[in-house]
Order: structure tokens, then sequence, then C-alpha cells
């Protein structure tokens, strides 16, 4: 004899099906189930993503970012991941994310704060890809800030955002960006490069510094601190070798 709670399971289970059929969405968004609320009076902070994106130049700043919901006083940020699909994107590592918007098709909020982690592909075909690249350049216009971590600086500087800003990159990857992009004022043997509304880091567990440093930037010393401490991270804007031409003002929302 089949129970209530099993008929009303199997009730639910078609009523899910026949939503998805019946949808105007195509079926990979109807797969992704995600529902997603940006809390109106935070900072949209939009992270970039794409097959073989790095784990680290992600996780480090989602880390950070996502954190300053769990301090007072301070215009948080919503935390949310930008692709060109609503399929799974896979990591270099192999794990996989879900998108939140496919920015090739969704009506995408007002993104505050671009995150551009490296990819794979960052230094090749990345770099073919106009509509991503149009997409960055749309988002940069009115963006508070635009940041990349590692390799990302080649997506910015491909786009043509800095031809008049110092920038940083992966150590390693410094004379290839160079090379292709002879404009450019580039700064090596620093963490991170903080130019007008443009953030460059060095990436990997660099990473963690240059989100910090934004953080610090934006709500003070103390919320900073609390923010490494909540994950372990030794912290002090001091020793960290970086160079900052900054040449714009905005008020720190935690006064």
């Amino acid at each position: 004899m089949i129970k209530f709670k099993e008929i009303y399971y199997l009730i639910a289970s078609v009523m899910l099906l026949v939503g998805c059929s019946s949808s105007t969405t195509d079926d990979s968004k109807c797969k992704n189930q995600r529902t997603l609320k940006l809390n109106p009076d935070r900072y949209n902070v939009g992270f970039l993503i794409m097959d073989g994106v790095y784990n680290t130049e992600l996780t480090a700043p989602y880390d950070i970012f996502q954190h300053t919901i769990y301090r007072d006083s301070i215009k948080a940020m919503n935390t949310f991941l930008v692709a060109n699909t609503m399929e799974p994107v896979t990591a270099f590592e192999g794990n996989r994310h879900l998108p939140d918007f496919d920015y090739t098709s969704d009506d995408l909020p007002k993104i505050d704060i671009l995150v551009v982690p490296s990819a794979e592909h960052h230094l090749d075909s990345d770099l073919e890809d106009t509509v991503m690249l149009n997409f960055v350049k749309e988002v940069a216009k009115d963006a508070l800030f635009v940041t990349s971590h590692c390799d990302g600086a080649f997506v910015l500087a491909e786009a043509g955002l800095l031809d008049d800003y110092w920038s940083t990159t992966f150590p390693s990857d410094i004379p290839k960006y160079r090379d292709r992009y002879p404009q450019l004022k580039v700064k090596e043997d620093v963490w991170l490069v903080h130019d007008d509304k443009f953030i460059t880091s060095a990436g990997g567990a660099r990473s963690f510094e240059a989100a910090l440093y934004l953080c610090e930037y934006l709500y003070g010393a103390d919320i900073a601190h609390s923010l490494a401490g909540g994950l372990v991270i030794e912290w002090d804007i001091e020793e960290v070798p970086k160079l900052l031409n900054l040449d714009i003002s905005i008020s720190r929302d935690n006064k």
C-alpha cells in the first residue's frame, strides 16, 4: 500500500517536471534550480567564471567578500557567479560550480564589483571570446571596482581597460603580459596593484590579500582584521608588497 508521504512526494515531483517542461526557460536553467536573493542594501559582487577557472583565484576573494554579511554596521556584499551558461562550470581542478546568471541572456543586476579570477585559457582562446570581453567592458563602465587575480589581468588588458593604469599579474607570466600589451604600465614584485577603480593581483594565495585590501579600503582596518581573523589569515596592510596609485575617493559605508 502506498503511504500518504509517498503520494505527496510523487505529486511534488510531477509538478516540478511539469513546471520545467511548460516553462519558458531553457532546459539548462530548469536543471539549475538555484534561488538567489540579492539584498538591495549591499554591494553586488559578480565573479566571472568559465571552464578552467582556477579554484584559489575564485574561492579566495569569494570567501572574504561573502563573509562581510556577518559584520555589523557596514554595507556588506552580495556575491554571485556569472558565466556564459547556466550549466555547471568545471574548474581546472575538476570541481564544478553552478552559475547564478548567464551574462549572454539574463537580465543581470548592476555589478558594483567585478571579479575576474584566472582561468586555464586566459593566455590564449579566452582572449578571442569577444562576447565575454564586451561583457567585461560594459560592466566596467559603471562598476565601482574591477578586480583580477593572476592571469585575469590578461582579460582586463585585452578588453582595453588597463591602458592608462598600472597593473600586475602572475609573476612568471609578466614577460608574456608585457610582450602582448607593450603599452601597459606593469609592476612586478608586488602582490597587488590598485590604480583608480582597477585592482590586479598576483593571484594564488595572494588573492586573499587583494580581497582583504579592498575590504580595508571600503570598511576600514577593524573590519579587515575581523574578516582575516575569521579565516585564520594574518593580515597587516603595511606588510603587503603593493603599488597604490589612487586618484579616486569612495565613502566608507561603515561610518
